[in-house]
């Protein structure tokens, strides 16, 4: 037998001391079931994860779904706000309580902590992705159909600490129409590939500005990229989502549940065959 390296991964002696490859997902609260866990991610911020997260949530919870949102992006929270949330988290020995939206959307975010809401976080990134592992393991969820996180943008500790930690079952990667966001989204999804991580597939946010006179869309951030991303990587184009401002006002305004029409009802019945 020749020297061991203490690597059982590229070794195919059988010993005693052989051990199986670490898992470093943690265990959810356990007052918490949840079935199915759908990560909203980017390269690149200001894309609209945020945008794409909450409507899909709502889009879930029409379906008759219990949802809930887990606000990964501790530096730039903006969940709360587009659901009109403005009252604390409360706790107890148990855990923290996520607090409910108008339509029964359960929503744990770092504003729903802090003092004021608009108080900055100033924090290094292990202390970051520290605080949302504890989203999942200290949150009591209930009996939920479907947990959407919204990550922060980038490749970093946060998504790196969310796909090791939380049984993430699928991930609906965001895009714009610029090559420049296509080139990062590429590095998300090879960042899921190395996860081993199924991408759901893209959804394409600010595609085309639709006149409302003439009805004629126009691509205000330039000719579309997102096709040929798709074709590169074999994923599938979910939606393309249109420049609305009644949207934007409807999430300034805390009042994305009543929106209508929810683009991204035909993605969310997609996602509930998973």
């Amino acid at each position: 037998m020749s020297e061991c390296t203490h690597d059982c991964s590229s070794c195919g002696e059988s010993c005693g001391e052989r051990t199986s490859p670490q898992s470093f997902q943690a265990p959810a609260n356990p007052l918490s079931s949840i079935k199915k866990v759908i990560a909203v991610v980017s390269g690149k911020g200001g894309v609209g994860k945020s945008l794409v997260t909450s409507s899909l949530a709502c889009a879930m919870a029409a379906m008759g779904k219990k949802v809930g949102i887990l606000d990964a992006d501790v530096t730039g929270p903006s969940i709360p706000k587009a659901f009109g949330l403005h009252t604390h988290a409360l706790g107890s020995e148990q855990g923290i309580y996520p607090v409910d939206s108008k339509g029964g959307i359960e929503v744990m975010s770092l504003n729903l902590l802090t003092e004021n809401e608009t108080d900055p976080v100033v924090w290094r990134g292990p202390v970051i992705a520290g605080t949302v592992k504890q989203f999942w393991t200290d949150v009591i969820w209930g009996e939920l159909d479907y947990l959407f996180v919204d990550m922060p943008p980038g490749t970093g500790d946060v998504p790196l600490t969310v796909f090791q930690s939380l049984p993430v079952d699928g991930i609906v990667m965001v895009t714009a129409p610029q090559d420049l966001v296509s080139m990062i989204v590429t590095k998300a999804v090879k960042m899921a590939e190395l996860m081993h991580i199924p991408v759901l597939g893209l959804v394409e946010n600010y595609s085309y500005f639709q006149c409302p006179d003439c009805g004629k869309r126009h691509p205000i951030f330039g000719e579309s990229h997102i096709d040929s991303v798709a074709a590169e990587h074999g994923l599938e184009v979910l939606a393309r989502l249109p420049i609305d401002p009644k949207l934007a006002e409807a999430c300034d305004k805390g009042e994305i549940e009543s929106f209508q029409p929810n683009y991204l009802t035909a993605v969310a019945g997609k996602l509930a065959q998973l």
